[in-house]
């Protein structure tokens, strides 16, 4: 009987041990995205947690909630701006909160979009999802989204998007006033 053919060597195996040879290079190091579910203290964000405050972080695409009283820590992964231009930063407060929002593009995304609709009604194919934080800047929110492969993406005209489970929960913690940061 023939011997069995040799087997090819896979990637898997090993090298033979050779003395002549350098030792292989280390496989570089494998770096995930975990500082958007990294908890932070509210301390270096706010003088005060009067009201709850939420920041959103918008390079780990994160949302994290404090209670006034500092019994509820939430961290929730988002979706944010396509681009730095439609970005906005600083600090501004709920000032309205919506069960079921109906949606209007704004008039610079008509200009970029004319083909949109002009008004949504609340409802699976409402951008705003299931519930939505109205901030003091004007067209901007922090909401929920029908489309989940939104979430941890550059993917907004602006606002800042959660899963639906996420905004309710969101929604129902938060009050008028609760204080937002954007950085």
């Amino acid at each position: 009987m023939l011997g069995a053919p040799a087997l090819a060597q896979t990637a898997t195996e090993p090298a033979p041990y050779d003395p002549l040879r350098p030792p292989p290079e280390p496989e570089p190091a494998v770096r995930r995205n975990i500082s958007s579910f990294r908890s932070l203290r509210w301390e270096p964000y706010f003088d005060n947690l009067k009201n709850g405050a939420i920041l959103v972080d918008i390079r780990s695409r994160a949302v994290h909630y404090w209670s006034a009283d500092e019994t509820i820590y939430k961290l929730f992964p988002s979706s944010v701006p396509l681009t730095d231009e439609l970005t906005r930063r600083g600090r501004t407060k709920i000032i309205r909160k919506v069960v079921g929002p109906s949606w209007s593009p704004t008039p610079n995304m008509r200009k970029r979009n004319p083909e949109w609709p002009a008004y949504v009604p609340p409802g699976p194919d409402n951008p705003l999802g299931s519930h939505a934080l109205y901030l003091t800047w004007q067209y901007y929110r922090i909401h929920g989204t029908h489309d989940t492969r939104k979430i941890g993406r550059q993917s907004s005209s602006g606002c800042i998007g959660l899963y639906n489970e996420h905004i309710s929960n969101l929604f129902d913690l938060t009050k008028i006033g609760t204080q937002v940061l954007l950085i």
